[in-house]
């Protein structure tokens, strides 16, 4: 319980994926690869297909901004509805807008959790990022800017 499935039955998963008609005009890879290791192997599985990498996109925002905007998110669980205490905040504090019932923090939307994954991104990934620039595809974006934004610079990039 709790295990990651290991690198190469992610690459395989990816590999059967992409050759789905749905990708023939290209995909999107959310949070893979997280390591030099299996950005290495997805590497040579993709130029065994003939492709590559054309774009990662790096968002950089400062590590003080993410946790401004997770420590501060709240949800209401029957619904889904989420607040944030000061980009979003319910009408009464820790009350949901519609109902009135409780809001709650998800355990992980803590600075102790945030802060334990961020140091896990800053090792395992940052060379990922690294590993990317030296073949001339990271783009980089400032994620703390407004979402509009940021979508626009995703458009622009993509």
């Amino acid at each position: 319980m709790g295990q990651l499935v290991s690198d190469d039955l992610v690459i395989g998963i990816i590999d059967e994926a992409i050759q789905k008609p749905s990708c023939k005009k290209g995909f999107i890879l959310d949070g893979f690869p997280r390591t030099v290791a299996q950005a290495e192997k997805l590497d040579a599985m993709l130029s065994k297909q003939g492709v590559k990498v054309d774009k990662v996109l790096n968002f950089e925002i400062p590590d003080s901004v993410l946790e401004e905007r997770i420590t501060g998110r709240w949800v209401h669980p029957p619904s889904g509805r989420s607040y944030h205490t000061k980009f979003a905040p319910p009408k009464v504090p820790g009350r949901d807008d519609v109902t009135g019932e409780p809001l709650i923090q998800r355990k992980d939307d803590t600075a102790e959790v945030l802060k334990s994954r961020l140091d896990g991104f800053h090792k395992q990934t940052k060379p990922v990022i690294d590993y990317y620039t030296t073949k001339g595809v990271v783009v980089r974006l400032q994620a703390e800017k407004p979402p509009q934004e940021v979508t626009v610079a995703i458009s622009k990039t993509l």
